[in-house]
């Protein structure tokens, strides 16, 4: 039976909004089966803010690295690479909050983070063995936010506009750009670049082994 290290290999996918982070982690997870990843979005570990009034919570800033549970998401990103089961947050992007549900995942050879401010924190960085930015233009960025959150958020495409002029292309400008200087890989062109797809999930694939055992806390 062949073995596998005994430390979770960790891949963080950042990039701006829109960029096309979720293609590229899907194409990472069904490149190894869904089996053999644990998949950790930075988008559940925003704050807790219930205990505000939901008109004070459409006026936060949800695009600076203050917005995220950081600390929670380090947490659980030690202990799922240790082996060890973690219950993420389910967050609601309608009430602007966390729900009371949660999300158990399960330790995997193969730890996928994804979110827009993953290279931002040094400490995040520390967690990752391989770093990827997904690079894709504002305007085609702007179109695919529209469009989500439109289908997806239940938003008005004056809300958008608003979040999008004053908090979201301000806070890429500040935090989300700069942090693409750490990644280790960077794809041009979003999702929609094949080669550097390939290029990454042949890399991906090489660390599952055909046959994985675990054995008391952690990958053996």
């Amino acid at each position: 039976m062949i073995g596998f290290v005994s430390r979770a290999f960790v891949i963080g996918i950042a990039g701006g909004t829109g960029s096309g982070k979720t293609t590229v982690t899907e194409a990472v997870i069904h490149a190894v089966g869904p089996q053999h990843v644990a998949l950790l979005p930075l988008d559940n570990y925003y704050k807790d803010n219930s205990s505000l009034p939901f008109e004070e919570r459409l006026e936060l800033s949800y695009d600076h690295p203050d917005a995220f549970d950081l600390e929670l998401f380090l947490q659980h990103i030690q202990q799922i690479v240790s082996g060890r089961a973690v219950s993420i947050p389910v967050y609601s992007f309608k009430e602007y909050t966390r729900t009371q549900e949660t999300i158990e995942i399960q330790p995997a050879p193969v730890v996928v983070l994804e979110g827009i401010m993953l290279l931002v924190d040094a400490a995040l960085r520390a967690e990752m063995n391989l770093k990827v930015f997904v690079d894709t233009d504002a305007d085609v960025r702007f179109i695919r936010r529209l469009q989500r959150d439109l289908i997806e958020r239940g938003r008005t495409v004056e809300s958008v506009v608003k979040q999008y002029l004053e908090q979201v292309r301000p806070m890429h400008l500040s935090f989300v750009e700069p942090s693409k200087r750490y990644a280790d890989v960077i794809i041009p062109h979003g999702g929609h670049n094949e080669e550097a797809l390939a290029m990454l999930t042949a890399r991906v694939r090489s660390l599952v082994p055909s046959e994985k055992v675990v054995q008391g806390g952690g990958w053996s």
